[in-house]
């Protein structure tokens, strides 16, 4: 009996000295753990800087002195071999956009949040104060559209590595007259090993 513990204990010592401890990480941080996938550390370094050159563009200034322009969210397509929600890219930029203090942006529209709409069906309940009840004719139409998409390109090396480019391009484009405002892209770059899968 001794003998078949032992032998069971000395089996599943080295699996045992393999497993890696579960620990935190800095999620930012673009020098450890580094993946050939797009990262947090991606997603946040380009929406930071591209909300940073489009808060400074002096065409995104509203005309009033304390006037601040509302911005829909529109499609942001994902044109990569990854499953990634792009509100990773444009949440960040919402938040930022919205601290400048330059800017808002609504969700009354495409379903972002129903409540706006919705909430204005109350005005047949008898359970609610009417004079409480939001009316027709005060939602905002925004001024400008934010649009663009996330692309990858791979491409193999002479070396059998594989060399991995990601997009980020956004438009804001002015809903009056249809014309872009401001345009920003930043590139990604990667080189992983040629059996390694971004995806």
């Amino acid at each position: 009996m001794f003998k078949k513990s032992l032998v069971v204990a000395l089996a599943l010592l080295p699996l045992t000295a393999c497993q890696t401890t579960t620990s935190y990480i800095d999620a930012q941080d673009k020098a450890t753990n580094v993946v050939a996938a797009l990262s947090y550390a991606d997603f946040k370094e380009a929406a930071d800087s591209m909300a940073t050159e489009l808060i400074a563009s002096p065409l995104m200034v509203h005309p009033e002195p304390r006037g601040r322009y509302i911005i829909h969210i529109s499609d942001v397509t994902n044109d990569t071999m990854q499953r990634i929600d792009t509100d990773q890219l444009v949440k960040s930029m919402r938040v930022k956009m919205l601290n400048s203090g330059k800017f808002l942006v609504t969700t009354a529209f495409n379903g972002e949040d129903s409540s706006t709409r919705e909430m204005r069906k109350l005005k047949d309940s008898k359970m609610v104060n009417q004079a409480s009840v939001k009316g027709d004719g005060q939602v905002y139409a925004p001024d400008f559209s934010l649009s663009g998409k996330i692309m990858q390109r791979n491409a193999s090396l002479d070396s059998g590595d594989t060399r991995i480019e990601y997009y980020f391009q956004l438009s804001m484009t002015n809903i009056e007259n249809g014309l872009a405002y401001w345009e920003g892209e930043r590139v990604v770059g990667k080189v992983a090993d040629g059996d390694s899968v971004s995806w």
